[in-house]
């Protein structure tokens, strides 16, 4: 499994739009099996679903994201989890692996 976690300053950005960069880390199993980092394109309107996709993303971890690119990953069969706290992108796929990564309330509005 792959996940996508957009960071700022190394931590989970609070917007999906505006990060740095995204950790991909592969995991198998229960375990991180690799991580690296890529610095997307321009953000622009569907954009990041087409650009995560070529990396076999399965996840995605975000604190806010607006409601067209949750769509656009839905579509695609990738699982969006939102209103996550933030924290350091490998802390927070070892919270989903060990089943205790919270949701809460999208911080995005449009």
């Amino acid at each position: 499994m792959k996940f996508a976690v957009p960071i700022i300053n190394g931590k989970l950005s609070e917007h999906f739009g505006q990060c740095e960069k995204f950790a991909i880390i592969e995991t198998n199993k229960d375990k991180i099996i690799s991580k690296k980092y890529v610095v997307p394109p321009e953000h622009q309107e569907g954009i990041y679903p087409q650009f995560l996709a070529q990396f076999g993303v399965d996840v995605i971890i975000s604190e806010g994201m607006g409601q067209k690119a949750i769509d656009a990953f839905n579509k695609n069969n990738i699982k969006v989890y939102m209103g996550v706290s933030s924290d350091l992108p490998v802390k927070l796929v070892e919270n989903y692996l060990n089943n205790r990564l919270t949701e809460g309330m999208n911080l995005c509005d449009h």
